[in-house]
């Protein structure tokens, strides 16, 4: 953000330079770019989510369109990313290759959203296909792995075939040494659109469904909501978890205190969010980023260390 005009509507203007003249650039970005020094336990990561563009989920806090204005996106992203307690960044294939073009990754996590063919609203919107990243794709990118969501809906029999294409996502990423970061729900069809069942119940459902699926879960992390009885969730699995925020509906003081809580459980990893913190309630990134740093457990050595976990 240093060398960006927030408001000069040509601050960005560069990276359509760059792919039309040199698209090349992106990979040439990727193999220089400075890896994260690894991942360890105790140490929990904090992860910025930006793949809901590629869904047409595009709301926040009643805003139909907030995440629609591509410059303004990049510019919370930047921000968000220059807070070293920042570990990394999931997105969708677009929006990694701006910020690698930026020189925004350096030292951080990288994770590739695979599945965003489920659109917010599709009439089939369960069969959410995978039209990302690639298992091939993110190794070339030098990516830490790939994130799908999966929604388990007993009620649609094409659940059959989400859980077949997510076995094998997981078993491709396997194969390449990536993690796959699943993110499991049972949903259900009401009224016409697709509602995430957020009780204790149906997420502990979920995960025993995911957490099985693919040939062996040696790469295999959860991404989980928080939700009430998370003691009950984290029992359910052994696998590294990560929090996710979602659509941001509740003050921002009641959200950190829910994040807070649940970070404090065995076995979560730490957070994966997005539009909570890229589009705060009173517009400060900045805070908004360093309140959600603040909970994660970290080794005093590696505070104030970009990337370090």
């Amino acid at each position: 953000m240093n060398t960006l005009d927030a408001l000069d509507p040509a601050r960005y203007e560069h990276l359509t330079a760059i792919r039309l003249e040199d698209p090349r650039a992106i990979a040439r970005a990727a193999a220089t770019r400075k890896p994260h020094p690894g991942l360890t336990a105790g140490s929990q990561n904090f992860i910025v989510a930006a793949d809901h563009p590629a869904r047409g989920a595009l709301s926040v806090r009643g805003n139909a369109t907030a995440m629609g204005d591509r410059r303004e996106l990049l510019d919370r992203l930047l921000i968000a990313l220059a807070n070293p307690a920042v570990d990394g960044i999931l997105a969708s294939p677009d929006i990694l290759d701006d910020l690698l073009l930026l020189g925004a990754l350096d030292g951080k996590l990288v994770f590739g959203s695979m599945n965003r063919g489920g659109l917010a609203g599709l009439v089939n919107e369960i069969d959410d296909r995978f039209t990302g990243h690639t298992a091939s794709a993110l190794k070339a990118l030098g990516a830490t792995g790939g994130k799908m969501l999966t929604r388990i809906c007993l009620g649609d029999p094409v659940t059959a075939s989400v859980l077949e294409a997510t076995a094998r996502a997981i078993d491709s990423l396997a194969e390449q040494q990536l993690i796959a970061m699943v993110e499991p729900f049972l949903s259900v069809w009401d009224e016409g659109r697709v509602r995430n069942d957020l009780s204790a119940d149906a997420v502990i459902k979920s995960v025993v469904i995911a957490e099985a699926l693919g040939g062996s879960s040696a790469y295999t992390w959860m991404k989980l909501p928080v939700v009430e009885d998370m003691e009950r969730v984290m029992a359910s699995t052994t696998l590294p978890t990560v929090l996710l925020g979602g659509d941001p509906t509740g003050a921002p003081d009641d959200i950190f205190a829910t994040w807070q809580a649940a970070l404090r459980l065995p076995g979560v990893q730490g957070l994966t969010v997005g539009r909570t913190l890229l589009y705060p309630q009173d517009g400060n990134v900045e805070a908004a980023v360093q309140t959600a740093a603040s909970l994660l457990a970290k080794p005093v050595a590696s505070r104030g260390s970009a990337g370090v976990s």
